[in-house]
């Protein structure tokens, strides 16, 4: 079939990787100038790094080079995207620089996608855009007095060069990891730098205590169950019915860790509750050198507060926060969020695609229902967000195929709605509009690869509980149902599939 993919982030990428080898023709739109989606050098800010370690950051079948430390840089990470699409062949179908206006859905089925540069019709559209695609800036009023009197609001993402901020007064929006990843930077040659924090978050130490690797807590199966799912299996039962105490002194020592290893009580940095609701906020990687830059007093945390209006006093830019404090405020950066939306489809397909609260509504983060032909990925964030975007492109490719047995309409209706209602309790709504998975991430990739009766051995599963998941141990899936489709019917003699070179050793590994 012709299918088009609308992004070229790490989603895009390898959904068109699983589909050229399963033996289709495919074409990966792109607005950007280059590949990586939010690791772009269009939209990287200063101090980006991942969030989650270079191994469990990684695609299967195609390991970061040795040499990248333990967290790459945006650089790195965008130049190891664009190594993984001219390793498998993916850059001869990129159409970059070119931005998707439509995608209609015809009579006959097929999609008529126009472009910046021209119209094509496809059998299958996969929408890659990503859920971090366009920033949130808060309608500041005053914010046109501002800009007259010379100050500059700007999204993180359009934020580029940290000597933008030289010598300037600078407000930091936000407390997630990006707001706290570009603090630093900019701290280090702004006049004064504020954040301004509606909510404090708690965050994880690269090093819990300085020595423990937080991969070997969190980034294990272990760590997952520490956090209650929707269906309990097995040791999750335990943990959450008469273990319950033991979890939770196991999750919330880390906060106490926390707390100590940063002075947050001498900072006034504490946030509210316990540990275990990182879950209800934004599971944050501690950016390293910013509770350093608080305590040596180049970053100011203005906690608890917000920013009411923008406005010029004596000519120059000002913003007043919720507390009634008036700041000079030469540059504000807004790490605010982003909006999850897909403006280029059609009205009547939009209607479907959402809940009565504006949450996407998708089988397995994948599946809209009642739009045949249209297939969405990158849309399951986590802290293995490349092992999830690849597993669902491997579903997409069994489901195109035929060789998905799917639940009747309103069985998967319901296991959509319940699964949104579950996610509104367990993150107090902050799932960005269904869009994010964390911290669920292997429950997504058990449910997606039970669909399709595929998985890893017993025993290598049995080992990410306690050490971190390893996507390596994922190698093996994709040549597994390529393996079964060719089986099933022939692949067109003309058609070169370019397989992994470890799928003989990586197929021994996986189970279905």
């Amino acid at each position: 079939m012709r299918i088009a993919v609308i992004g070229a982030g790490v989603a895009g990428l390898t959904t068109a990787k699983v589909l050229l080898q399963a033996g289709h023709d495919v074409a990966v739109f792109d607005k950007a100038p280059d590949v990586g989606g939010v690791w772009s050098a269009t939209r990287r800010y200063p101090g980006v790094t991942t969030q989650s370690s270079k191994a469990q950051y990684s695609l299967s079948d195609f390991p970061m080079p040795k040499d990248y430390p333990e967290w790459p840089n945006g650089k790195q990470v965008q130049e190891y995207f664009a190594a993984y699409a001219t390793e498998y062949g993916v850059d001869r179908v990129l159409r970059l620089n070119t931005e998707v206006t439509s995608a209609r859905r015809g009579v006959d089925g097929r999609w008529t996608v126009a472009t910046t540069v021209g119209t094509e019709v496809f059998d299958r559209l996969v929408v890659a855009n990503g859920v971090f695609c366009e920033p949130l800036v808060p309608a500041y009023p005053g914010v046109e007095e501002f800009t007259a009197a010379g100050g500059k609001l700007l999204a993180g993402t359009d934020f580029h060069d940290a000597e933008e901020a030289r010598d300037k007064h600078v407000l930091v929006v936000g407390y997630g990891k990006s707001a706290c990843d570009v603090t630093v930077p900019v701290s280090e040659v702004a006049a004064s730098t504020d954040v301004i924090a509606r909510q404090l978050l708690w965050k994880v130490p690269r090093k819990i205590a300085g020595v423990v690797n937080f991969k070997m807590l969190l980034l294990t199966r272990m760590g997952e169950a520490l956090f209650r799912y929707l269906r309990l299996r097995g040791v999750e039962k335990f943990l959450h019915g008469p273990g319950n105490g033991l979890r939770r002194s196991m999750l919330n020592s880390v906060g106490s860790v926390s707390v100590r290893q940063y002075g947050l009580k001498k900072l006034d940095l504490v946030p509210s509750g316990h540990m275990e609701d990182i879950v209800k906020g934004a599971i944050g990687l501690a950016t390293e050198g910013f509770f350093e830059g608080v305590e040596a007093g180049r970053i100011t945390v203005r906690r608890d507060r917000t920013i009411t209006r923008l406005f010029a006093r004596d000519g120059k830019p000002f913003a007043e926060l919720s507390d009634g404090a008036e700041l000079p405020a030469d540059l504000v950066v807004c790490a605010t969020g982003f909006t999850q939306g897909v403006p280029f489809l059609a009205d009547d397909v939009r209607r479907k695609l959402f809940d009565e609260s504006g949450n996407f509504m998708l089988y397995r983060q994948i599946l809209p229902l009642g739009v045949p032909g249209l297939y969405f990925n990158g849309y399951n964030s986590s802290f293995f967000s490349p092992l999830n975007a690849e597993m669902a492109a491997v579903w997409i490719a069994a489901d195109i195929a035929g060789s998905v047995s799917l639940p009747d309409h309103d069985s998967m209706r319901r296991a959509v709605v319940d699964q949104l209602a579950f996610m509104d309790t367990a993150t107090d709504r902050h799932h960005c509009r269904g869009t994010k998975i964390i911290p669920f991430s292997m429950h997504n990739v058990d449910e997606v690869l039970g669909d399709l009766d595929l998985d890893i051995k017993a025993r290598v599963r049995a080992s990410h509980w306690l050490n971190p998941i390893d996507p390596a141990a994922y190698r093996g899936v994709t040549p597994a149902l390529l393996a079964r489709l060719a089986a099933a019917e022939p692949a067109p003699t003309a058609q070169v599939v370019r397989l992994s070179p470890v799928v003989e050793e990586s197929e021994r590994n996986v189970a279905g």
